[in-house]
């Protein structure tokens, strides 16, 4: 079992029992709902601030990477003396957001507040599940995953920013100006505007974890450096279509997309070797470690 294998024995106590597993676990899982209901209080009475400055942000023509990309068409354009660069100018006509349900805007708010207390307790909900595994883990290994929570934070939260600065402007930049026919006009929901906005930058954070993921995966056997070599290409080719999903249909977008993904791809052959090659080791070890032993038997 995960979570304290043995209690402390300078204190006379023996190993632990399954149901006193599960009351250590339900206390980890406790102390990680406390810190994102404390963090959804504070996101709560930050509503000005969080609403305006960062959730709304990317619909303005200022946004960093709207202003960006409308400098890097311009460029072009001169350099080319063309205008065909033109339409990398994104998100340059903001809309206006609706909200049609009479209790719409509460219920955004509350939604909002839970998205981002689970985003600023993620440190905190890793540690915790970092401190229940941890006593099962030998001490070679504890070593190896020195840092475990800082790493798999700084991914995260990479994923995040990524997502948010890269993926959703183009995204709504595409989705915002899509039309199937002008008939149609778009008036854009409130709550599908922040529902696209946090499902694409968690989907984010997540796929940062890539390398993480790939070092459990080895660490228990699942998969191989070989086996990711292997089935790299197809991995491209899913990548881009994932890339070709969620921005504009243009090679360049696509590409500033995918680009980051490749890497973590690679990234994660990486962690995949260096696992392997410890796991290699501590077998090499353990047959030196016992070999005289048998020659002895032997004897």
């Amino acid at each position: 079992m995960a979570s304290g294998t043995k209690k402390d024995k300078s204190k006379g106590q023996g190993e632990m029992s399954f149901l006193e597993h599960l009351e250590e676990l339900r206390w980890h899982i406790i102390r990680s709902i406390l810190a994102i209901v404390i963090m959804f209080v504070v996101a709560f009475f930050l509503k000005s601030f969080i609403f305006d400055n960062i959730i709304f942000a990317p619909r303005s023509p200022n946004f960093f990477t709207n202003r960006i990309m409308c400098q890097l068409g311009d460029f072009l354009n001169g350099y080319f003396n063309s205008q065909k660069f033109s339409g990398m100018c994104i998100n340059s006509h903001p809309f206006n957001l609706i909200n049609i349900q009479m209790s719409g805007q509460l219920n955004t708010h509350f939604a909002m507040a839970i998205t981002a207390g689970l985003i600023m307790a993620f440190p905190y909900i890793i540690y915790e599940f970092w401190k229940f595994f941890r006593p099962a883990l030998k001490e070679n290994e504890k070593k190896n995953i020195r840092g475990a929570v800082l790493i798999t934070s700084l991914l995260f939260f990479t994923g995040v920013v990524f997502g948010y600065y890269m993926i959703f402007p183009f995204s709504l930049q595409f989705l915002s100006t899509y039309e199937i026919s002008a008939e149609v006009v778009n008036q854009i929901n409130v709550r599908s505007y922040i529902g696209t906005l946090t499902s694409l930058v968690l989907a984010s954070g997540l796929i940062f974890e890539l390398p993480v993921i790939a070092y459990f995966l080895t660490k228990i056997g699942i998969i191989t450096p070989k086996f990711l070599k292997e089935y790299r290409r197809y991995a491209i080719v899913i990548i881009f279509i994932i890339a070709a999903i969620i921005t504009p249909p243009d090679v360049f977008s696509q590409t500033l997309v995918a680009i980051p993904l490749l890497g973590l791809y690679e990234v994660s052959i990486w962690v995949s070797k260096v696992v392997m090659r410890g796991k290699k080791k501590a077998h090499d070890d353990f047959m030196n470690d016992n070999e005289p032993q048998t020659e002895n038997a032997t004897l």
